[in-house]
């Protein structure tokens, strides 16, 4: 990741109906969300849309792959994890202690669940 990478993704966020799809996408992973459904949620033209997904896609923070006649967005959560961890690379001049809070605020809200053995 780079300033140039980094200032594209941003700017693809920028905007309020991206935000909210970007968001939207982030929420219904890994399944994702059709693009009319999309629409729909958002309460979005079609055509708007699908511009709009174009400069996320364009971006790299989002993925479409046709469905039958449907194309399903997912957010790409990897390139939302580089710009971050781009972001906050030299967080605190080493000071791990100034970046407890930050850190502690991206811990994700629903952990993954512990594989555990069977009851017999």
């Amino acid at each position: 990741m780079d300033n140039e990478a980094t200032i594209l993704t941003l700017a693809a966020l920028a905007q309020p109906t991206r935000l909210d799809a970007f968001r939207l996408l982030v929420q219904h992973e890994p399944d994702g969300i059709a693009a009319g459904e999309l629409a729909r949620l958002l309460e979005v033209p079609q055509n708007t849309l699908s511009a709009h997904l174009n400069i996320l896609s364009h971006a790299g923070l989002i993925r479409g792959e046709r469905q039958s006649r449907s194309i399903i967005y997912r957010a790409d959560l990897q390139r939302l994890r580089e710009v971050t961890l781009f972001l906050v690379k030299d967080c605190c001049g080493g000071r791990p202690e100034l970046c407890a809070p930050l850190v502690a605020e991206l811990t994700p809200c629903c952990p993954p669940k512990k594989k555990g053995k069977a009851h017999a």
